[in-house]
């Protein structure tokens, strides 16, 4: 019967459950984040470590993405706005959509977002990092504070937000688990532009001064291993004939991670 489940196929999961498990994680988040404040001269010493271990390694300076910005007052306050508004609303959707239309999937990118939040929220602890905004030593510009919108108050009186866990970025390694996770549950030919968001999402978080390129690359290190070990979606005897229109093995899931790398 038409909406009737295939004997074999994943049931959704109960609603009120993965409720409070999304709210909880996103509680987690900023709560976890927060306890971790008190250390802002480690962290600014950190960041000075971070800068001068850049520069040795020869990454591209922040800079200069932030001066392709600085040329254009409208693009400045759009990639302030995108970092402030996209982050939270855009892994919720794609969490939402998930549930509704692939729960295997759902189940994954769940696990997988949980482990990685989780690992991310120990850095802070044991290694706080002020932000490339907070050195005066970089050059950069705090656009959120000269342009807005901003997200954070000053950092004396700012008590909503830990300023100085920048690494690993989660914006960022929650962009790219949404857009891994798009890849590797739907067959469209245009899918691979779901990469767009983590590229847009690295852009704006170096550009606006808020990260340095080496908290996207420790969030993408933690990705990975979240990826490595959470199990991928299943196919069942019922599925298995149409896993090329629902879920993708695992294996596939490790082709789209290792793309991105390259």
């Amino acid at each position: 019967m038409k909406g009737q489940a295939e004997p074999g196929d994943i049931a959704r999961p109960p609603l009120v459950r993965e409720f409070l498990l999304v709210a909880g994680l996103f509680l987690v988040y900023k709560l976890g984040r927060q306890l971790a404040t008190g250390h802002p001269g480690e962290a600014l010493d950190h960041g000075h470590d971070v800068w001068d271990l850049e520069r040795s390694l020869h990454l591209p300076g922040e800079g200069s993405v932030q001066s392709a910005l600085l040329h254009d007052h409208t693009a400045v306050q759009l990639a302030n706005t995108y970092y402030a508004t996209v982050h939270f609303p855009a892994t919720l959707a794609f969490l939402v959509w998930l549930y509704l239309r692939r729960p295997a999937h759902y189940v994954w990118a769940r696990r997988v977002l949980a482990v990685v939040t989780s690992a991310a929220l120990v850095l802070p602890f044991t290694f706080p990092l002020a932000p490339p905004r907070m050195l005066a030593s970089t050059g950069l510009v705090d656009t959120g504070r000269v342009y807005g919108p901003s997200v954070y108050g000053p950092p004396a009186t700012d008590h909503l937000s830990n300023q100085y866990a920048a690494m690993p970025s989660l914006h960022f390694g929650w962009a790219l688990m949404v857009a891994v996770g798009l890849i590797a549950a739907t067959r469209s030919p245009w899918r691979a532009l779901w990469l767009l968001h983590p590229l847009i999402t690295l852009a704006v978080i170096v550009g606006t001064a808020n990260h340095y390129w080496l908290d996207s690359i420790a969030a993408t290190a933690m990705l990975g291993t979240a990826l490595a070990v959470v199990h991928g979606p299943h196919r069942t005897a019922s599925t298995a004939g149409r896993a090329t229109r629902t879920l993708v093995p695992g294996e596939q899931v490790e082709q789209v991670l290792a793309g991105v790398g390259r």
